[in-house]
Order: C-alpha cells, then structure tokens, then sequence
C-alpha cells in the first residue's frame, strides 16, 4: 500500500513498500483511506524499507486548485451570510411604521403584551441582521485570502523549477545591484537582507530539481 509522507512544507511524498519507475501511475492512500491516482517522479529516500517518491496527481488536482476552490466555497458563504443579513434587515422593519410613531407601552394594557413581543423581535431580527452581515464580510476577506493563494507556485509542483530559477536569477541582479552601488542601500543591512534572500532561494531550487527533475 502507498500512503503520504510529509516531505517538507507543502510537500508530500509516496511512502511505498515496492520500487516503482519514474513515469508511473500508482494509488496513493490519504489517511482518511481515500486513493488518488498519481504520477511517480523521483526516488527521494530510501529508509526502513519503504521508498519515498516524488508525485503529482494524475487528475491534475494541485494546491492552485485547492486554493481556487477553497475561496469559490467562502465566496458562497459569503453570498449566503449576506442574504440571511437582508432577510433579518427586512424582517427587524416588519412593523418600522408602527415603532416609528414612538408610542409608550402602556402597562396593563391589553397592547403591551404585542408592543413588547414587536420591539423584542425588530432588536433581535436587526442583532441577527448585523451578525450575519459580519460574517459575510469575514468570509469574503478569506475569500480574497484564498483567490490570492490561488497563483501560488511552490515546491510541491514541478513547474516550482523554473518558477525559481527565475527569482534566483532576480534576487542575484539585486543583489549585486547593491555591491555595486547600482541600487541605493535601503538601510545598513540591506546587503545581508538580499543575500540572505539568494541563500534561501537557492536552497528552495536545489530541492525543486532534487524533487522534479
């Protein structure tokens, strides 16, 4: 049977107990047994008898498509929680002609049990009003969060190879921008900054054609 294996951040890994070659399809088990079809990349490691393989989905199911989906579902709810806001917006204005002429209760009166109950649902329906118009906000501000995310190319795709090469190559004309005195230093320590900054994407670059190629 193969399974995930976390590998890195947002990387995972076939754990399998049989060799398999590059170029082939295999079922891979999540942990709630549910089997994806996916393509073998790379033989990573080696350890306790099990083979650890870099893959794609062979439905071409990424995190870009998870992010895409994950904000089309908050965007719902966000449609959803304004709807239920305007319903209880209309709701808490039911009797607003009523209230509007600012008559007493009159204790005892055979009205006041109504004129209560009328006050008491217009404040609830305009609390419920107000929440539901809050999460729609809340849901549409993930919403966005995720649209966003949705662009995102990281080591768990194959395409991270060339995607890092590209800020490699940027980060290194930055860099040398700044030794040079072509780009005015920004503060004392941008120099560490920028070259910190090729450290770490050579790193992310080695591991994508460590994973990928």
């Amino acid at each position: 049977m193969n399974t995930y294996s976390k590998y890195v951040p947002n990387v995972f890994l076939a754990k399998c107990t049989e060799k398999h070659d590059k170029g082939e399809t295999i079922l891979v088990e999540t942990k709630y047994g549910k089997e994806n079809e996916s393509i073998v990349f790379n033989l990573i490691a080696e350890q306790g008898g099990f083979y650890y393989y870099s893959i794609v989905r062979a439905d071409g199911f990424n995190v870009q498509e998870w992010a895409k989906n994950k904000s089309e579902r908050l965007e719902r709810a966000s449609i959803n929680a304004d709807i239920k806001s305007n319903n209880y917006f209309k709701a808490s204005n039911k009797d607003a002609e009523f209230l509007s002429l600012a008559e007493p209760i009159h204790i005892g009166h055979h009205s006041e049990k109504r004129h209560r109950r009328i006050i008491e649902q217009a404040q609830n329906n305009m609390g419920k009003s107000v929440e539901f118009s809050e999460k729609s906000e809340q849901y549409e501000n993930r919403a966005e969060y995720w649209a966003k995310k949705a662009s995102t190319i990281n080591l768990s795709m194959p395409e991270s190879v060339e995607f890092y090469e590209f800020e490699l190559e940027k980060a290194k004309r930055y860099h040398e921008g700044l030794k040079s005195g072509a780009i005015e230093r920004g503060h004392s320590f941008s120099l560490t900054y920028a070259k910190k900054e090729v450290n770490e994407i050579e790193k992310k670059l080695k591991l994508a054609i460590k994973l990928w190629i």
